[in-house]
C-alpha cells in the first residue's frame, strides 16, 4: 500500500536527487458566469507579513484570478496588524499559511499584539478567512486560532479509502459531511455545493455555535507529522494485520472538521485546515522529464471548490441573495 504519489509531492517529499517546483499553474484562467459585484467590489487583503508562499503573484496566484474574475479588488497586506493602518480599507483579510519567525525567536506566527488587533477587528464586524494547512502550519496558527475560539490539530489529517492511505479528502452532501449554511447553498441552485475536496491538511474543531463545513468521519485520524504519517503507512503496507496497533501507537483521533464557520462579536470569521483547495498550483520534476506535471487545486476535475471559494468570500463580503 503506497500513500498516493500527489501527496507525496504536495508535501515535498520527493526524492533528494528529483528536482521538484510547486507553483502557481500559469494556465489557469477562471471565468465566472454570474460575477457578485461589478466595478469597485470589496477589497480583499491576502497576508505577505507573516512568511507565507501563498502570494498573490505565486501559489495564490489561482485565488488572484478567481476573486478578480468575480469583481473584488485585491492587494496584499505588507504591514504586521498591530501596525496603524494595516487593515484600513479592507473587508476581508484572508490569512493562508503564516509561518512563525525565521529566526525563531516565537513560536507563533503572530504576536500577542497582532492577534489582539485582529480579535478587535473582526469584533468590530471586520471578515476573516484563514487557512491554515498540515504541519507545521497549524503549529505556528494555534494561538491565533484560540483566540478565535478554533482548536486545531496540528498534523496531519488522514483516512482509508479502499484499503490505501490518504490524506486528500472529499466531503459531499452523498457522505452527509457538508453541512447546513448560506456559504453551502449560495445564492441558488447553480451556485450549491455538493462536493467538496481538500489537498492534505489539518483538522479543526470549532468554537460554540460554529458551523462545521466540512465534517470528518468519526474514524479519520491525525498523524503528528508527515514522518509519522510515512511510518504509518509503511509499518501496515509491510504487515497489514498490525493496522490497529499502528494506529494505536502513531495516530490519534483527528477533531471534527476541516472547515468551519462563525459568527465572531459583529463579524463573520471563516476557518480551513488545509489551503491548497483555495489555489491553482502544479508540480514539476524539471530533472525528470519522464514524470508528468501534476496539478492540485481548483482547476481540477470532480469537485465543486471553486464555486466554494466564491462561497466562502460572498458571506464574508455580505453579499446579499445568498439563501
Amino acid at each position: 500500500m503506497k500513500l498516493p504519489a500527489l501527496i507525496l509531492s504536495a508535501v515535498l517529499l520527493a526524492a533528494p536527487a528529483v528536482a521538484q517546483e510547486q507553483m502557481g499553474d500559469p494556465s489557469f484562467r477562471p471565468t465566472v458566469a454570474r460575477p457578485a459585484y461589478g466595478a469597485d467590489g470589496p477589497m480583499i487583503q491576502l497576508d505577505a507579513a507573516h512568511g507565507s508562499v501563498q502570494t498573490i503573484e505565486g501559489r495564490y496566484a489561482g485565488f488572484a484570478a478567481l476573486v478578480r474574475a468575480d469583481g473584488y479588488r485585491l492587494r496584499a497586506g505588507e504591514q504586521k496588524l498591530d501596525q496603524p493602518g494595516a487593515l484600513d480599507g479592507v473587508d476581508v483579510l484572508v490569512i493562508s499559511n503564516a509561518v512563525r519567525p525565521r529566526d525563531g525567536s516565537s513560536p507563533d506566527a503572530f504576536t500577542p499584539g497582532e492577534i489582539a488587533a485582529l480579535d478587535a477587528w473582526v469584533r468590530a464586524g471586520g471578515s476573516l478567512l484563514l487557512a491554515a494547512d498540515h504541519a507545521p502550519y497549524g503549529s505556528a496558527n494555534e494561538t491565533l486560532g484560540r483566540a478565535l475560539g478554533v482548536e486545531m490539530g496540528k498534523g496531519y489529517a488522514f483516512r482509508f479509502e479502499d484499503g490505501q492511505i490518504t490524506s486528500q479528502l472529499t466531503f459531499s452532501t452523498e457522505a452527509g459531511t457538508l453541512g447546513e449554511h448560506p456559504i453551502l447553498r449560495g445564492r441558488d441552485g447553480s451556485e450549491a455545493i455538493r462536493r467538496v475536496r481538500s489537498f492534505t491538511g489539518q483538522s479543526l474543531s470549532g468554537p460554540p455555535g460554529a458551523t462545521v463545513l466540512m465534517a470528518l468521519n468519526p474514524d479519520d485520524l491525525e498523524a503528528a507529522d508527515v514522518r509519522t504519517l510515512q511510518e504509518i503507512n509503511a509499518r501496515i503496507e509491510a504487515d497489514p494485520s498490525s493496522r490497529a496497533a499502528v494506529l494505536a501507537e502513531l495516530a490519534r483521533p483527528a477533531l471534527t472538521a476541516q472547515g468551519l464557520a462563525f459568527e465572531h462579536g459583529r463579524g463573520r470569521v471563516v476557518v480551513l485546515g488545509e489551503a491548497g483547495m483555495l489555489t491553482a498550483q502544479v508540480l514539476r520534476f524539471p530533472n525528470d522529464p519522464s514524470r508528468p506535471e501534476r496539478a492540485f487545486g481548483l482547476q481540477t476535475p470532480g469537485h465543486d471548490d471553486q464555486q466554494f471559494a466564491l462561497n466562502l468570500l460572498h458571506w464574508l463580503s455580505r453579499l446579499e441573495g445568498l439563501q
